[in-house]
């Protein structure tokens, strides 16, 4: 109870500062006209790139520590409300296909559980011991690494599961888009990018949202990418489930190692993926 309303006291204190709460630079929105709408957003979302390549040398020290984690029986835990929840969710589901690793390996959890990736569980992110608990549930360990999501940096959903974290010695990270907030002094490789205020004021699914992403895609890709996941610059480890990733996987083995159309058919058919295809291909 002590934490929560230090918790309530801060989030009053620090609504002001926090640059995601800041007035949008446009005004009288409702006036503008579709061509300017669309022109003005679009002016905003080219300054995230920016925001996040500043944060590059805090990424690099994230990725550095999950592929240790997980080259050594880890896994790798997202943890996130709203928005920044299904963010997660949605990079973690997209490791199986894309480099074949089981789906236990990067796992996404959301306050409110799956019911809220599709519609928002009220008050659920106010939870100062739901991440815990969703992380228990898990069975998590020392050996993994936890990252929290959370555009605002004071989501006690995060926050409460990050001291946890912390005080059972876990390691964990975070992607957050406000300055010295409290996910980040929670977290032993904290990303911060600061995108500044949204174009609607204080829609963080916005610039927030797409720096959020962008660094997701930037640490699952580099991760696999050290785990030996990729070959030269493809994906030899996908999980062949439709017609498109079959002929993508077939021009794969044409060009590694210059068999025919139907050779190369034949391979994928009998090895079930590019990599074994090629390395027992003679």
């Amino acid at each position: 109870m002590i934490f929560v309303k230090f918790c309530e006291k801060q989030t009053t204190t620090l609504k002001e500062q926090r640059t995601t709460e800041k007035d949008s630079r446009y005004n009288h929105l409702e006036k503008m006209t579709v061509m300017d709408l669309l022109l003005n957003i679009n002016k905003e979302d080219k300054t995230v790139p920016r925001a996040v390549e500043k944060a590059i040398p805090q990424i690099e020290k994230l990725v550095t520590i999950v592929a240790k984690k997980l080259r050594t029986g880890g896994r790798l835990f997202y943890l996130g409300a709203g928005t920044s929840g299904r963010l997660g969710i949605v990079d973690a589901s997209e490791c199986p296909p894309t480099y074949g690793v089981p789906h236990g390996l990067v796992i996404g959890l959301i306050a409110g559980g799956d019911g809220a990736i599709r519609k928002a569980v009220e008050f659920a992110e106010d939870d100062l011991m739901g991440g815990w608990n969703d992380l228990k549930k898990c069975k998590v360990t020392k050996k993994d690494v936890v990252v929290g999501i959370a555009a605002s940096g004071t989501t006690p959903y995060v926050v409460g599961a990050l001291q946890q974290c912390q005080k059972n010695k876990i390691i964990t990270g975070c992607i957050v888009c406000n300055k010295n907030s409290a996910v980040a002094a929670n977290a032993n490789y904290p990303v911060e990018v600061i995108v500044g205020p949204e174009f609607v004021t204080g829609s963080t699914r916005m610039k927030s949202g797409t720096a959020q992403k962008l660094v997701l895609n930037m640490l699952t890709t580099s991760v696999m990418i050290k785990l030996g996941r990729v070959k030269g610059n493809k994906m030899v480890d996908m999980k062949l489930s439709n017609k498109k990733l079959i002929n993508r996987g077939v021009r794969m083995i044409i060009n590694e190692i210059g068999v025919t159309q139907a050779e190369a058919d034949k391979l994928l058919k009998k090895y079930g993926s590019v990599r074994k295809a090629i390395v027992n291909y003679k």
